[in-house]
């Protein structure tokens, strides 16, 4: 289905900007499933200050900013209130842009160029989208203070996966029932934590949750890049490469993942489900 938007338009101290923008919901086989990325194809970079506004505007978890440069396209990715190093589901949406609105062939990879992340590549697999990301794997600490308080929960072991922090807990249901204590989890030190217990039903082999209200998202719907850290700690624990988690959110969705060593692959569907044109 499609719903088309307003015409999005800015001017931040620079010429008009003009955009193709697509509501893209990924790792989700139907619409408003999985997790909901905007996609801003740009011709050119964009003034920070306006890409911010624009995903202000959005309001959603991620909004994707990329534009054609040699080899590939440049991406960013902003919450409504910060821009991030890296983001999963916004890739995935960003790739599945390309394709369906013909800029790349289905046949062709989508390569992405990243300030932080370095080369960030997808590729088709029938239905769905492989990712190849870096993995993130978790180092011992006890993270910040008053996480699990926040959280209101006990702990099977803490570690820091980057910028987030990664809290293993007893079983499925304790993740499925988390009732986190946003305002608190807001004025702690990380990025976003991110909880996960060994999977007891539907064929999984793990469950998470990933809350980040310091960051402008107070649950995300499904996040890859959580993913990069989830697939190396539970490859070690369950002696597994490939695996199949499941982001036990509202919306929830399923994130198959197979663990390269220092590499990850991400893999989700993708489905558009709006789109709008502006201009400046």
């Amino acid at each position: 289905m499609a719903i088309t938007k307003p015409m999005l338009s800015g001017e931040v101290g620079s010429p008009g900007i003009s955009a193709a923008i697509y509501g893209v919901d990924a790792f989700a086989a139907a619409p408003f499933r999985g997790n909901p990325a905007a996609v801003c194809i740009l011709d050119g970079p964009a003034p920070l200050s306006w890409m911010q506004s624009v995903a202000a505007e959005m309001n959603l978890s991620e909004t994707a900013f990329l534009y054609p440069v040699a080899g590939g396209w440049s991406l960013r990715w902003m919450t409504p209130v910060v821009e991030v190093a890296l983001c999963g589901h916004a890739t995935l949406a960003s790739a599945h842009a390309l394709w369906v609105t013909g800029r790349l062939r289905e046949a062709e990879p989508a390569v992405f160029q990243t300030r932080v992340s370095g080369v960030l590549t997808c590729v088709r697999e029938g239905d769905w989208i492989s990712m190849d990301f870096p993995a993130c794997p978790t180092r011992d600490d006890s993270g910040p203070g008053g996480v699990l308080e926040a959280l209101g929960c006990a702990a099977v072991e803490v570690g820091r996966a980057g910028e987030d922090v990664l809290v293993q807990v007893s079983d499925e249901q304790v993740v499925r029932g988390l009732r986190p204590d946003m305002a608190r989890l807001a004025t702690l030190p990380m990025r976003g934590v991110i909880v996960t217990a060994r999977a007891s039903e539907g064929g999984y082999d793990f469950v998470s949750r990933f809350f980040a209200p310091g960051a402008g998202i107070h649950e995300d719907p499904v996040t890859g890049s959580a993913h990069c850290a989830l697939a190396p700690y539970w490859g070690v624990r369950l002696g597994r490469t490939e695996m199949r988690g499941w982001q036990a959110s509202a919306r929830g969705g399923e994130v198959r993942v197979r663990w390269k060593g220092d590499r990850v692959e991400l893999l989700g569907p993708a489905v558009l489900v709006w789109r709008g044109v502006g201009g400046g």
